[in-house]
């Protein structure tokens, strides 16, 4: 028999209700504006679409077409590289910033605000600096490499040079992964690095078997974070290279906004949205898969 009282019946039946319109924006927001869009992609990517017109049921021909075309094929091979190449840079970049930084000397708190501001800024006014620092006339790069008496490069302008230029450029937010890296170093425990002190170990000893191991955690944490946002480029390309010089910097993400917002063909857009998203989620879990091999946590039993 139950011992609820009806008094208590009541204030569970009235937190019940206040808790369901607090969640509700929520979920209701969650439903319109990515549950709804991303089944309404699914069923356009099986159809023609140009906005203008009914879609129209045409099965898996975006797909074939896509894995038809030759622009496909080098739109996911330029960011293939770019993924490949600018996580790890990313990676040893953030670690390193962060364990120079994690130290205690004055005006310290200033060096990494200094480091972190960038990864904050806009992504549009990031591309017009960078523009402007590998302008071939008169760009800082080439300023540097005039006074130190090497020749001139075209960053942007070259198809040899024009996607490293992009690469070079990811570094600049680094200052994300730099504060993540440096949070992970403050909660390895100081006892671990008294006691290999004590034991005679060196620095490069301790990085190795005491520092990257508490970090596997955030090292983890970063490589699925890079592996995403390096597979979704877009900003840099369209401001800068419009994904020239002769398609060597036509990431993939800029290829399917071409296909939606250019040429209004929504359905092959969505298709490839769909295989962008297949792509991403094998690769993350792949990167989950392996980290049983290679994330340590602490107390966690082997």
């Amino acid at each position: 028999m139950s011992t609820t009282t009806p008094k208590r019946r009541k204030r569970i039946s009235t937190d019940a209700l206040a808790a369901a319109v607090f969640v509700a924006p929520l979920v209701i927001g969650l439903l319109v504006f990515t549950v709804w869009p991303m089944l309404n992609s699914v069923w356009l990517s099986l159809c023609d679409y140009d906005i203008f017109s009914a879609p129209k049921y045409i099965g898996s021909k975006n797909y074939v077409n896509l894995f038809q075309d030759p622009l496909f094929w080098q739109a996911l091979k330029v960011t293939s590289i770019y993924s490949f190449i600018s996580v790890p840079l990313g990676l040893i970049a953030g670690l390193g910033l962060a364990i120079l930084l994690n130290t205690k000397i004055k005006g310290m708190g200033l060096f990494r605000t200094v480091y972190y501001l960038p990864s904050v800024l806009s992504g549009v006014a990031v591309s017009l600096l960078w523009f402007w620092i590998f302008n071939p006339d008169f760009g800082l790069a080439n300023y540097a490499l005039d006074k130190m008496g090497l020749p001139p490069v075209a960053w942007l302008t070259s198809p040899k040079t024009a996607l490293m230029s992009l690469i070079l450029m990811s570094l600049w937010s680094v200052g994300g992964a730099m504060v993540i890296n440096l949070a992970g170093l403050q909660g390895i425990s100081k006892e671990l690095y008294e006691s290999a002190n004590l034991d005679g170990a060196n620095g490069l000893q301790q990085l190795r078997h005491i520092t990257l191991p508490g970090l596997t955690p955030v090292i983890f944490y970063n490589l699925v974070m890079g592996i995403i946002g390096s597979f979704q480029v877009f900003t840099q390309a369209f401001v800068m290279t419009s994904g020239g010089p002769s398609n060597a910097t036509l990431f993939y993400v800029l290829y399917l906004f071409r296909h939606a917002f250019n040429y209004f063909n929504m359905g092959y857009a969505s298709a490839m949205a769909w295989v962008l998203f297949t792509i991403i989620l094998v690769l993350t879990l792949l990167v989950f898969r392996s980290s049983s091999f290679w994330v340590y946590y602490e107390g966690e039993k082997k």
